[in-house]
């Protein structure tokens, strides 16, 4: 049985993940993130590394994953915190229906 996310139970591993979105997680934050990059039946947000180091685009992958992915005219990403950021915050969005408007750093 796939793990659901619980938006209540599952909030504290939000901020885990804006403290260090790359790099090693909780097992508890491993968990969250396997569910929300689990979709085999349909699209899935995904990000794409345009350069090495540099740059990263936020896509779509197509539930036939034959098909190419479709590149959103979002803005291109030059810190991969950042991109991977705007992810979680969009997949948890799907995952839970809420939205985080959280900034990945808070403003000092």
């Amino acid at each position: 049985m796939r793990y659901r996310i619980d938006p209540e139970t599952d909030r504290p591993f939000i901020d885990e993940f804006r403290k260090n979105p790359v790099g090693n997680h909780s097992p508890g934050l491993m968990r969250v993130l396997n569910a929300m990059r689990y979709q085999p039946d349909g699209p899935q947000i995904v990000l794409f590394c345009r350069k090495p180091f540099a740059e990263w685009q936020i896509a779509h992958m197509p539930a036939d994953r034959r098909d190419p992915l479709i590149f959103e005219d979002s803005p291109i990403f030059t810190d991969r915190n950042e991109a991977e950021w705007e992810v979680f915050r969009r997949r948890w969005e799907a995952a839970t229906g809420e939205r985080l408007n959280l900034p990945l750093k808070e403003s000092e």
